[in-house]
């Protein structure tokens, strides 16, 4: 084999002397570049092209398709057989046990919106369509919200999901509400697309969700996002309506906004390893 595709000798020697070249920002170059295809792959809905990547990556094609070869053959990124690349199922195990830690890394979190509110707290993530908890600490009331963690509801109807489509452009989330259909969950769940589009106006324009009796009679939620956070995720205040008032609301809205902010920064902080 040439050399220019295998290192002689010589080349090992100076390869060992001088190791490759980290990025600016102290990592492995190639690994820094493979996780930005993965992420992009994402953003573009999980299938594109060789071509596509170049253009947004801006990388040359030789480099992207040396990469996605190498994600090929550890199962990250699959081949099909129009040439396009889509993100592989070893992903999704990775993807488990992230929202696995994820959900125990906000426990800490929801504990503190429990004591100083005294209504159960939530976690949720966004998950294709769905919208799954990954993280509950419950009310010390004897009347209270209970969601098992794992469960998956439709966005539509509930606070979180909301919040979590908020920013969503329209046409995508019409396209949500059309794959999911838009069932009552109650008499007063949102079963319009105009409807949920101007329920997510009014989220933007006040930084909040409410569910209200939306997704089960008798119970009122909460929500907000949190943000920059590695993946679309939000935190939630649930309990009997009777409790979670619009005058609870005025007093748990700021609370929720500052404890998903140190998630944020939390969450930050473990990504970076600082």
């Amino acid at each position: 084999m040439p050399p220019s595709a295998e290192q002689t000798p010589a080349s090992a020697d100076s390869a060992a002397a001088a190791p490759a070249a980290p990025a600016a920002t102290g990592g492995v170059q190639s690994l820094e570049r493979a996780f930005d295809l993965l992420e992009r792959m994402a953003d573009a809905g999980g299938e594109v092209g060789l071509s596509e990547l170049s253009g947004s990556s801006g990388l040359p094609l030789p480099t992207i398709h040396r990469l996605m070869r190498t994600l090929v053959t550890c199962g990250y990124v699959r081949q099909h057989p129009n040439r396009r690349y889509a993100l592989g199922p070893r992903l999704i195990r990775l993807g488990e046990s992230s929202s696995r830690l994820l959900g125990t890394w906000a426990r800490p979190y929801l504990a503190r919106l429990v004591e100083e509110t005294g209504e159960t707290a939530n976690m949720a993530l966004l998950d294709g369509d769905e919208v799954v908890y990954v993280a509950q600490v419950p009310s010390r009331h004897s009347m209270r919200m209970f969601t098992e963690v794992g469960r998956r509801v439709l966005p539509h109807s509930t606070g979180v999901g909301k919040v979590l489509l908020a920013h969503a452009p329209d046409e995508e989330v019409r396209a949500v509400l059309a794959r999911t259909g838009m069932p009552a969950a109650t008499d007063r769940t949102i079963t319009t697309p105009e409807g949920f589009l101007a329920a997510l106006a009014h989220v933007r324009a006040v930084g909040y969700a409410v569910d209200d009796n939306e997704q089960e009679v008798g119970v009122r939620c909460i929500a907000v996002s949190v943000p920059d956070s590695p993946t679309a995720a939000a935190l939630s205040i649930s309990g009997p309506a009777g409790r979670v008032t619009e005058a609870a609301t005025d007093r748990f809205v700021p609370l929720l906004h500052e404890v998903a902010e140190q998630l944020s920064k939390a969450l930050a902080s473990t990504s970076t390893g600082g």
